[in-house]
């Protein structure tokens, strides 16, 4: 997105884009299998947001499995790859403040798995929450709850709580509406009901992506790509609501979902037509 803003300054929508999207803090995607390379990648944020003494927001998405082989199909080849893909990962977040928003999908969408394949998944999400706060003192990691439109509660802290959200070594609470539409105060209150569901201590909270959810979810539940969306609120870790501890830009406003483009690619009309409504 930030190529297109600085290459397409002469575009009509470019003022808009720029102003009320590219100004935007937003979450850091690392989807790609890519081990070599990962430690350098997540240093390079981090350091840049102690830098600015900002708390960046990064996003592991490379569990097996991942989005059940749909649109974003791919992710590390099996879980032994990836448990060591986690440790590169936490050897890269450093001692400043960030926020970990740990695979999203992975619990929610856990239905597609036998048994045996959720609970060995499961085991390697909690182990990947405590290797991350191990690795920083400063780290703050949030599990997958899904949204409001999708898992009952308890079944959600259910499964949550086998993935070790409960854990203070692994968690620091929950995330919710990634890469989709749902209002705020539908999340709101989802998500205090998966906390009291799902126990653990008192200080989990929960972190909720607004970045297109200013005019809630489509009446026919599509959620790839959908027309009639717009911008959600700003990303703020002061939100006044209780329990919820921010409200994050996780999905890239303008990157596609799959249908108007290939999976987290930017598309100039799209962004602008969430920009604009």
């Amino acid at each position: 997105m930030l190529d297109w803003v600085r290459s397409h300054s002469g575009d009509p929508r470019h003022a808009v884009i720029a102003s009320r999207i590219a100004d935007q803090p937003a979450a850091v995607w690392f989807a790609d299998y890519s081990p070599d390379t990962l430690t350098a990648r997540v240093a390079a944020v981090t350091s840049g947001g102690a830098a600015q003494g900002r708390a960046p927001v990064l996003v592991p998405y490379a569990i097996p499995g991942r989005d059940c082989g749909g649109y974003s199909q791919g992710g590390a080849p099996d879980l032994d790859a990836y448990d060591a893909w986690i440790d590169k990962f936490a050897d890269g977040l450093g001692s400043g403040e960030v926020i970990v928003v740990l695979e999203p999908d992975s619990v929610a969408q856990a239905e597609c798995l036998s048994a045996g394949e959720r609970a060995d998944r499961f085991a390697s999400l909690a182990r990947a929450g405590r290797v991350l706060k191990a690795a920083s003192p400063r780290a703050r990691v949030y599990f997958d709850a899904g949204h409001s439109g999708w898992n009952a509660p308890g079944k959600q802290a259910g499964w949550l709580r086998q993935a070790g959200a409960a854990s203070p070594e692994s968690s620091d609470g929950i995330f919710s509406n990634v890469s989709n539409f749902h209002t705020s105060a539908a999340e709101v209150a989802y998500d205090r009901r998966v906390l009291d569901a799902l126990g653990g201590p008192p200080g989990l909270g929960a972190v909720i992506d607004t970045s297109r959810n200013g005019n809630g979810a489509p009446p026919d539940g599509t959620w790839c790509d959908p027309a009639g969306r717009k911008l959600g609120r700003a990303p703020t870790l002061s939100t006044g609501e209780d329990r919820i501890d921010a409200y994050l830009w996780i999905k890239l406003p303008g990157e596609s979902d799959g249908c108007k483009g290939k999976p987290g690619t930017f598309t100039a009309s799209y962004a602008y037509d969430l920009a604009s409504s």
